[in-house]
């Protein structure tokens, strides 16, 4: 908890649009997240993003969480279908719950038509996804639902991003897409986060990082020297925004804001 208002103070100075608080395992701190989001608004004044999911929530559970967060003024949801809990092989709907992330954009719509609803979207497909297309179908029914904007997985190839927008400019999906990025700092932390949402890491980049994995800060500067590379590719094409995978850590991404607000590379 410390840390994590710590790291909101040294990322305040860079006027982040938003701050997104995701739930543990399972929907397992879903009230901690409630309450996260609502002190970080009141106590910052940056607005927050609460992230709920179709875990282990029945309809009526969701709504209380929703009628909550409107009270606090939170005006923003990230909406996800969410991953099993841990030992679970696969996901299990929850009685009187939903099964995919659609269901929940359309009944946080209904309920709350004044929130902002963010999506997940998957550059290089979901891992349940057998092919882009299908993956391209279940996304389109999330925005058709109501989603407002599209937050992207992980990636660390910016033409994965790309060909992203392009399949959804082609389906009429006109919604801003913010790219997510994680600056790298522990090589079997990373090799484990893309092993379990299907990104890959370019096989040059993989090379250096394993060349050097047995040295922390070596492995730290070469992963925000790529994450600035991404970011100033994806700032000279125009995107609406950049979302920082943070860890609840301020200071790769604390360095990569400056390099770019200073022209560094």
């Amino acid at each position: 908890m410390q840390r994590l208002f710590e790291t909101v103070a040294d990322l305040r100075g860079y006027e982040p649009a938003y701050v997104s608080v995701t739930y543990g395992a399972g929907g397992s701190t879903r009230r901690l997240t409630l309450d996260l989001v609502r002190r970080i608004k009141a106590e910052t004044g940056i607005e927050t993003m609460a992230h709920l999911t179709c875990v282990g929530s029945s309809r009526d559970e969701i709504a209380l969480v929703l009628d909550q967060l409107a009270e606090a003024g939170i005006k923003n949801v990230l909406a996800l279908r969410g991953d099993p809990p841990q030992g679970q092989a696969s996901f299990q709907v929850a009685a009187d719950g939903f099964a995919h992330a659609d269901e929940l954009v359309a009944y946080i719509r209904g309920k709350h038509p004044e929130l902002c609803i963010g999506v997940a979207g998957y550059p290089e497909k979901h891992t349940e996804a057998p092919d882009f297309q299908t993956d391209l179908k279940h996304l389109i029914r999330k925005v058709e639902a109501g989603a407002s904007f599209i937050v992207t997985q992980l990636f660390f190839d910016d033409r994965d991003y790309v060909g992203f927008v392009e399949r959804l400019t082609q389906a009429k999906i006109d919604v801003p897409v913010l790219p997510g990025i994680m600056p790298i700092t522990n090589v079997s932390q990373i090799k484990r986060f893309t092993a379990m949402c299907g990104a890959h890491i370019p096989a040059r980049f993989l090379a250096r990082l394993e060349a050097v994995q047995e040295d922390a800060e070596a492995v730290r500067a070469l992963g925000v020297e790529h994450a600035v590379a991404e970011c100033r590719e994806l700032l000279a094409r125009r995107v609406p925004g950049i979302h920082f995978y943070t860890l609840n850590r301020s200071t790769a991404t604390v360095e990569i804001l400056q390099r770019l607000k200073q022209g560094v590379p």
